[in-house]
């Protein structure tokens, strides 16, 4: 498993921006895929956006389409999640997921329960 740790979350008015963090602790970090979702309070945690292992290729859900953009350091084991355009529905804690071996596509389609790490989450509020 990897040991994964966000950073960067906070209150932004809407229309704001923001970027987010996540540093892994593995020097495979290559080997994953890697990813960023949100969970609101009453509601299932969601796909956001994913960056596969090998290629960088990038998938995002709908709703952030357009608005959020995923990018990895290899070199330092970062993965970023750069939100603009915010919204109050972007309310949420946001999460980092590293799947190994994982294509970004795939990562949307994955249960939960099965991605190999998660990190502790950080609160991204959007006002209205």
């Amino acid at each position: 498993q990897v040991q994964l740790v966000e950073s960067g979350g906070g209150l932004v008015q809407t229309g704001g921006s923001l970027r987010l963090s996540c540093a892994a602790s593995r020097p495979t970090f290559n080997d994953y895929g890697m990813g960023w979702f949100r969970q609101a309070p009453g509601k299932e945690r969601e796909f956001v956006a994913a960056i596969s292992w090998s290629t960088n290729n990038t998938y995002y859900a709908n709703a952030v389409q357009g608005r959020f953009t995923i990018s990895r350091d290899n070199a330092g084991n970062t993965v970023y999640l750069q939100m603009s355009s915010l919204k109050p529905e972007d309310t949420a804690v946001y999460y980092c997921a590293a799947d190994r071996w994982r294509a970004a596509s795939r990562m949307a389609a994955t249960p939960l329960r099965d991605i190999d790490s998660w990190g502790q989450g950080t609160q991204v509020t959007v006002s209205s």
